[in-house]
């Protein structure tokens, strides 16, 4: 690693992404567990690269250095590979700076999260400075995110047909039943709107109930649209497109302007309700108006590989929630959910008119901001 590759991550404090540590020990087998643990709890971190450098005093940063002799790439490279599932890709460097020796580990990007402790099966991510246990929807969303696990086809125990609305699921599959009112339950649990829990007993999935369900809340509380104005909240509930009709409509009423453009507000609620992280199951969106601004808050920050630049222009992004989100363009007749590229500056355009406006991906926080500019006084 050159000197001010160095010297910059020195300026840096500790994070998700970056660790010092004073010493290395590799003597037993738990101090060879407790480096692949902090290797491991930086690969599953969502970000890009991260380094661990050792010979630094956690507090001060003061350079302490370490024998150069004392360890080997090859070394480090086994245990980490030997105890870790998938292995992590690092690498290691010793490097001199100001008269001593500086170790790096280099823990790349990684695109087979979750990484896993082979010796004791735990899975471990970064909270700011320190490792810790992944907790149970950490691990499901890392999962998802690399392809290896779908929420949307999960089934809902304690869910029934009665919970979807048949009315959604005819315009959709267009097949009603012999009773004229439910698509056949063969084609709905082939479409993944249904499930099998044994028994021969169906239950709706997790996706059924957020596309067709009558009231999805009351299986998912998290699965909501708060809106405030001042001292006014109102709570919207109901399936997807249910819920971006009646968010629009309030909001509509709320900004009281006829030349500030709707379809951005929109746009932005599609793509929420679309790619929020439907695995965090404390917070739901938040939409906040008032005469300067119109702030959505999403649970989800940007997916690894993403940026702002690629979020506000490429047609085909990475995307959260596919499943979802081919299902949401047959369903949406109107093309809410699947706007073209020109069709979303034309949009951005008109409302830039009224002020600029301004994407916020805070990664740490698992949160995605869009701040618009209010339709003024």
């Amino acid at each position: 690693m050159d000197e001010q590759k160095l010297r910059q991550l020195l300026k840096q404090e500790e994070g998700p992404k970056l660790d010092f540590k004073l010493v290395l020990h590799l003597s037993t087998e738990s101090e060879k567990k407790e480096l692949v643990k902090d290797v491991i709890a930086i690969a599953n971190t969502r970000g890009g690269r991260g380094h661990i450098l050792f010979g630094v005093e956690d507090k001060t940063k003061r350079l302490v250095g370490m024998e150069p002799g004392d360890f080997h790439e090859e070394q480090i490279q086994q245990i980490i590979y030997n105890r870790s599932d998938p292995p992590v890709p690092v690498q290691v460097e010793i490097d001199r700076l100001d008269g001593v020796h500086i170790m790096t580990i280099t823990i790349f990007r990684s695109h087979h999260r979750p990484h896993q402790m082979l010796q004791t099966g735990a899975f471990y991510i970064r909270r700011g400075s320190t490792t810790d246990v992944a907790r149970r929807d950490e691990l499901a969303g890392m999962m998802q995110e690399n392809g290896l696990f779908s929420f949307e086809t999960v089934p809902v125990p304690g869910g029934e047909l009665a919970d979807l609305m048949p009315e959604r699921l005819a315009a959709y599959v267009g097949m009603p039943d012999a009773e004229g009112k439910y698509p056949a339950m063969t084609l709905l649990e082939a479409l993944g709107f249904m499930a099998d829990i044994g028994n021969g007993r169906m239950v709706p999935t997790f996706g059924g109930l957020l596309l067709f369900g009558r009231h999805p809340e009351v299986f998912f509380p998290h699965h909501h649209i708060r809106m405030t104005c001042g001292e006014w909240v109102e709570t919207i509930h109901g399936c997807i497109p249910a819920m971006l009709d009646k968010a629009m409509k309030v909001a509509g009423t709320l900004i009281g302007n006829p030349d500030w453009p709707m379809e951005a507000l929109e746009e932005v609620l599609a793509n929420a309700l679309m790619h929020r992280d439907y695995l965090d199951w404390g917070r739901g969106i938040e939409l906040d108006v008032t005469a300067r601004s119109i702030e959505v808050v999403n649970p989800g920050a940007l997916k690894d590989g993403n940026s702002m630049v690629r979020y506000r222009s490429d047609q085909h992004p990475v995307r959260r929630n596919p499943w979802l989100y081919q299902r949401l363009m047959g369903i949406d007749a109107m093309h809410r959910f699947h706007r073209t590229r020109m069709g979303t500056r034309r949009i951005m355009q008109e409302l830039s008119r009224f002020g600029p406006v301004r994407f916020i991906n805070l990664g740490e926080q698992n949160l995605f901001k869009v701040l618009m500019p209010g339709p003024g006084p």
